[in-house]
Parts: C-alpha cells; structure tokens; sequence
C-alpha cells in the first residue's frame, strides 16, 4: 500500500486525494438569500442525509485556500439561516457546474446558469424548477471545523418540506422510482458519474434473524479460490445453510456432475465457477444448490 501523510502535503494535493478516494458524493444545489433579499445559488458535494425524524441534512461550504475567505452561501445563511438544497440529476448539471463559477457577490446565479426561480412555501431563499427534487430547510446549526483556507463550515439544517417532479415518481405515486431519477454524483477533479438503469444495482440487506456469517460457511466454500469475498457475502447472509432442494434442476448442474464425476477437484472447482456465475446474477438459491452438490 502507500501511505500517504496528509499533513505533510499542501491543501491542492490534499484536495487531489481525498476528492478521488472518497466518492461518489452527492451534489446539493445551494439556493440562499442575503438579508437584502440578493439569492445565490452555488453547488456542494460535501453534502448528505444524517437524520430521519427529525429529518437533517449537512452539507458543508469550504473557506476558500488562497485568502481564507467565506463563499457566498455561507455569509447568505449566518444572515437568513435558510436554504433551500435541490438535487443534482444528469439533466442539469451541466448548469448546475456553471452555478459554481464564483461570480462576485450580488450576481444572481440563477440568471447566469438559466435557472427559473420559484417561490417556496416555507422559507425565503428560492427553488430550482429544474431540479426535480427541492427541500425547503431551516438552519438549525453552523459548525466550524476550523479558521484556515480548506476548513470545512457544517451547515446542518432541518428539510422541512419536500417538492419532487411527478415524472420521477413510481406507478402509484408513493415514492420516488430509483430508475427514474439520474442523479449525479461528484469524483475527483473534473470526474462525475451518473446514476441509471445501466448501472444500478441491488444488495439484499443482512437478514433480520442474523446472517450465518462467513466463518458459517462450510471450509469448501469459504476457502474457495474462485468465490470472492462479495460472494462468500452473499451466500453467507442466510439464517441458516440451506437443504437440498430435491426439486432443483438444472442442466448445467447435472453436465457438471456427469463430465467431470471422474475427478472430484475439477468438479468442485467447475461448481464454484457456476456458483459464481449464478451470484453474479443475484441467484443466491441458485448457487446454493449447486455448491451444495460438491459439499
């Protein structure tokens, strides 16, 4: 591994590190407004959900590295200690990256990045029509995690309503359809990444009545050279190890057994491959069943 010593390195090369190892990071479209009523509008990625009831979102504004200044958003919100924080998707995060240019104070972002202003029900600062998700929130604290350029200023502020664009919602209207919504995500540098149906995933959480774990698992799965640690995982997250399904067929299974019967190596090892083809599909009964034949 190399190490790499933070506190030896300059804030840029600090910076370099830390954005491209810890990603994807949401991106928060800032909406604030100034005690004279001027609104700003600036994205962060240093932002995400910390609480459900109440329900606080944090995201954190940056003091700036070459003069140790405040951005915008922030002076905005230790006057008007609101904000209304729109989600980025694909669809407008190419005006959303333009929003971030720092325009001198008093410029309207909204303007210069074609964004149309809406009012909100609850709170002063204005919403993004684009975005399709909107939260109106209160400020409930400002934490500073320091006085020098690069420290990071905690805006933690409670969503006190919701808006969402009806075309992102699922067939009965009840929740937000994951497929729906292209959210973008910050990386590194100039990197994003985008969420769609191509790249989606789904991981069955850990099982209520406690997952058999790992070190459950018969020694010839759990010390396979083939199965990776994700699909020991995913075997492993059962309450208990399966029976034989006398009713399972599956003519891969059986060539298996009938090719290589002759040698017992090649077919464990021949079942762990198809174990792993199975797993990779999210077939978890499936691969169970075949690697049950070679225990």
């Amino acid at each position: 591994m190399h190490t790499v010593q933070l506190n030896a390195l300059a804030l840029p090369q600090k910076m370099n590190w830390l954005q491209y190892a810890i990603a994807p990071r949401p991106i928060a479209l800032a909406s604030t407004i100034d005690k004279d009523g001027n609104s700003n509008l600036s994205p962060f990625s240093f932002f995400n959900l910390f609480s459900y009831d109440p329900p606080v979102v944090i995201f954190s504004t940056v003091k700036r590295g070459r003069n140790n200044t405040h951005k915008h958003t922030f002076e905005n919100i230790s006057e008007v200690p609101e904000v209304v924080i729109n989600i980025c998707d694909y669809a407008i995060v190419q005006q959303i990256n333009l929003a971030s240019t720092e325009y001198a104070k008093g410029t309207d972002e909204f303007i210069k990045a074609g964004f149309t202003k809406l009012p909100s029900l609850y709170i002063k600062p204005p919403r993004v029509k684009e975005a399709k998700v909107q939260l109106e929130c209160k400020v409930l604290e400002i934490k500073s995690l320091g006085d020098i350029g690069g420290s990071g200023q905690l805006i933690i502020a409670e969503v006190i309503c919701m808006h969402v664009d009806e075309s992102i919602l699922n067939e009965d209207g009840s929740a937000i359809d994951q497929t729906k919504l292209h959210h973008v995500a910050r990386l590194g540098g100039d990197w994003y990444c985008k969420v769609d149906a191509t790249n989606l995933f789904k991981v069955i959480r850990p099982v209520r009545d406690l997952g058999i774990g790992i070190d459950g698992l018969p020694a010839a799965i759990r010390i396979s050279k083939i199965l990776t640690g994700n699909h020991l995982a995913q075997l492993a997250n059962v309450k208990e190890i399966p029976f034989v399904d006398a009713s399972f067929d599956d003519e891969q299974l059986k060539n298996i057994i009938q090719y290589y019967s002759v040698s017992p190596d090649e077919m464990e090892a021949e079942l762990h491959r198809y174990a792993k083809e199975l797993l990779d599909k999210g077939n978890v009964n499936g691969a169970w069943q075949v690697l049950l034949a070679s225990v």
